[in-house]
């Protein structure tokens, strides 16, 4: 995961690191950045998925739920996410947000998730990708 203020070079030589002591199960996640708007909890910089794809063989995966910090915005970040070319998403999931004991704020309910998922696919499929499951 990108720390809040880390920079694209420092996301990738941490990867690199991890890579060369051996490890191959590797994935870049971007999480949103710290900046100075407040109307989200980070900025989540979209232009990151194809910028890491053009500079890694890695996947890249989306955490809007971290990205935003607010339940309202995950559905269409999650979506725009997958215009953009992500690999994977990472969203918070709860049966009952308002008792989570940590980021509801944040969490989907499971129908949320399940509208969230057909919105995906509706992008996934006007942008000629395959969503999980669908794969054959």
């Amino acid at each position: 995961k990108r720390g809040a203020s880390a920079t694209m070079d420092e996301l990738l030589l941490a990867a690199e690191y991890i890579l060369n002591a051996g490890n191959q199960n590797v994935m870049l996640c971007e999480r949103g950045i710290r900046t100075f708007e407040s109307h989200t909890r980070f900025t989540l910089p979209l232009a990151s998925v194809p910028y890491l794809h053009e500079r890694t063989h890695l996947p890249v995966v989306i955490d809007p739920s971290h990205g935003t910090g607010h339940t309202a915005l995950v559905p269409r970040m999650a979506a725009a996410a997958v215009a953009a070319g992500a690999d994977g998403l990472m969203m918070e999931v709860h049966p009952d947000p308002e008792t989570a004991l940590s980021d509801g704020y944040q969490s989907l309910n499971f129908q949320q998730f399940e509208e969230t998922m057909q919105l995906c696919r509706k992008v996934a499929d006007a942008v000629g990708k395959v969503i999980g499951a669908d794969e054959e």
